[in-house]
């Protein structure tokens, strides 16, 4: 029997949630039924040395290397008219964004960039069965890839982000199937778009929990000093308005105010970073709210805290909550749209109010509270999060 062939696109393997979820997914898929080649538009990131030996990585096409690149660096490569296009996109949504006073026109800009770049980007020539966005938005797949079926995932909270509905439209007409991350990731995106429900369904994020529990166990974070009563917090995300951080620092410094031995680490890097550390340094927690920065394996920091904390103001699907919950930590997250899918409050979490007095509230509740901490402890380790399954729903979509 012939194997169907699959494309399965991504923009690179930087550290990230949705880099590490298309780990997860190729290391799940039958290569003995699919033949898979990888088109990652840059050949980088710390991930790259996760890649499974079944999927075939297609070499860099150069026009695709730009979307990771300045709009000077590209110019200077000699593509002009996508330097300009990029130009002209990132003025049209900051426009955009103002007019409509957007906090994060950054999905705008992507958009534009998008749209207006398009036409001086190549086609891939070979043909195939499916072709898989794995990461928004999928002009690629839906325009530059001969396929007989195409599908596009989506990571993101449709609630909490805006987008040119026109545009975006314009965009999911040419899918044939639409994956969310999520039950309430689908609800927020369906919310938004509901003309496409009937081509919506839910693949989670596949996590395999003997993997996290072996890297867990490969190093000893030298960062993190315990000692006797103090208590170490751990929060792994980008360092983006998405993720709370902000929120962060000011809430560990209202516990320190009340008298809790805590310490705060934080495993990412992002555009926030000079924001957070100049807050940081106002506040006076340079030893005791630590940015460490990017880590391929963040899962030794996960393991030597003692509460995991996701401040985040939304999320698709937080895989590093799950991580952590496989690690065996309470974990407090705050209540942002999507965190019910996440965790049952009070069960396998503690979810918290969005806000500052929140996150102080959930975690000193769970510092004070030891009974309640261990009940959470108790049901996660007896929970089962592995979910190698959820490729099975892939498969059924491909094979429709």
């Amino acid at each position: 029997m012939l194997k169907k062939k699959i494309l399965i696109s991504s923009f690179d393997l930087a550290i990230g949630g949705v880099e590490r979820s298309l780990i997860g997914l190729l290391n799940q898929i039958d290569y003995n039924k699919y033949e898979v080649d990888l088109m990652l538009f840059k050949h980088e990131g710390e991930f790259l040395s996760f890649l499974p030996s079944g999927p075939h990585l297609l070499a860099e096409v150069p026009q695709y290397t730009t979307f990771r690149k300045s709009i000077q660096q590209i110019a200077k490569e000699g593509y002009f008219p996508i330097a300009m296009s990029r130009l002209v996109a990132k003025s049209f949504s900051s426009f955009h964004g103002k007019v409509k006073k957007v906090d994060e026109p950054g999905y705008l800009t992507i958009q534009y960039g998008w749209e207006m770049t398009n036409p001086f980007l190549p086609k891939l020539n070979k043909e195939y069965d499916v072709a898989i966005g794995f990461l928004w938005p999928h002009n690629f797949i839906g325009g530059k890839v001969k396929a007989k079926k195409r599908i596009g995932w989506i990571h993101t909270d449709y609630s909490n982000i805006y987008v040119n509905k026109k545009v975006e439209c314009r965009m999911w007409n040419k899918l044939d199937k639409i994956v969310a991350v999520s039950e309430e990731c689908s609800k927020t995106f369906l919310n938004v778009f509901p003309d496409y429900k009937d081509k919506t369904s839910v693949i989670e994020n596949i996590l395999s929990p003997e993997f996290i529990r072996d890297q867990a166990n490969k190093e000893i974070p030298e960062e993190i000093k315990k000692t006797s009563g103090k208590k170490i917090l751990v929060t792994v995300g980008r360092l983006s308005h998405a993720k709370g951080l902000d929120y962060a620092v000011k809430a560990c410094k209202e516990l320190i105010d009340k008298g809790y031995d805590v310490e705060w680490y934080v495993v990412g890097y992002g555009p926030l970073e000079d924001e957070l550390l100049r807050l940081i340094n106002d506040l006076e927690l340079k030893n005791r709210f630590i940015l460490l920065g990017k880590k391929v394996n963040p899962y030794p920091y996960i393991k030597a805290c003692d509460i995991y904390v996701q401040p985040s103001r939304y999320e698709g699907k937080a895989v590093t909550i799950r991580e952590a919950q496989i690690l065996g930590k309470p974990v407090v997250i705050t209540n942002f749209p999507t965190a019910k899918s996440q965790a049952r409050d009070e069960y396998d979490a503690l979810i918290t109010s969005l806000t500052i007095d929140g996150i102080v509230k959930g975690i000193s509740r769970l510092i004070d509270d030891k009974k309640l901490k261990e009940s959470i402890i108790t049901n996660i380790r007896k929970k089962n999060y592995g979910n190698e399954y959820e490729v099975e729903k892939l498969y059924e979509l491909i094979e429709a």
